[in-house]
């Protein structure tokens, strides 16, 4: 059984979205705290889960590495089916859900978006490459990718900025939203005028802009 972080909306908008986490911190990183709180300010019912290897560190203390691919998808698939339960015993069972996460867990939810069918999947800090790989980059499915998708990512992102993203073939169903000066993390250079603040709130305005057009 996942155990779930949920933020729930004092508004409800009958929307929900399943967000996991990135390779290097847990479901409760600020980062995942600021989206997640935002989000369900303006409505929209927020699932955080873990995939095993983090949930293991979380109860020993010890770090672990990812667990393999097979392993990440399975729990994407079982989050998603264990929301589904939880909201057909809440009476909600048609409510629409969304999918997505930060860096790697955006990127194993892009994976098997199609195979799922959410209403649409949002990507924050898309992993375009591996840090220092640009020459291997992760972007065969995005460029068939039917379901509706954002992705959100800073414009000198050490694995996929702006300048090299914009040669990639990606499927008219992406849409890209860039952040202005951010890195990674969506966080930009003091020198730039604009604060990680600045661009983690016009992030989660635009992810709920994208999910409210969904209906």
């Amino acid at each position: 059984m996942i155990d779930f972080l949920i933020n729930e909306p004092t508004q409800p908008k009958g929307v929900n979205l399943i967000l996991a986490h990135g390779a290097g911190a847990s479901m409760d990183s600020a980062f995942m705290n600021t989206i997640a709180e935002s989000v369900a300010a303006d409505g929209i019912r927020v699932w955080r889960f873990e995939f095993p290897y983090m949930s293991e560190r979380r109860s020993t203390g010890k770090k672990r590495p990812p667990n393999t691919q097979k392993v990440l998808l399975e729990s994407w698939r079982e989050a998603i089916r264990q929301v589904g339960d939880r909201l057909l015993q809440m009476g909600a069972a048609d409510e629409p859900i969304v999918i997505g996460g930060k860096s790697m867990g955006g990127r194993m939810a892009s994976l098997l978006a199609d195979e799922v069918k959410p209403s649409g999947l949002i990507c924050l800090g898309y992993p375009f490459h591996a840090l220092g790989k640009p020459e291997k980059p992760r972007t065969e499915h995005l460029a068939e990718i039917a379901t509706p998708t954002l992705i959100l990512q800073g414009v000198r992102d050490p694995m996929g900025n702006q300048e090299r993203v914009s040669e990639y073939s990606l499927s008219e169903m992406i849409e890209l939203f860039w952040l202005q000066d951010g890195d990674h993390d969506l966080k930009p250079r003091v020198k730039s005028g604009v604060t990680h603040q600045d661009n983690m709130a016009l992030a989660s305005q635009r992810m709920v802009a994208f999910i409210k057009g969904l209906s």
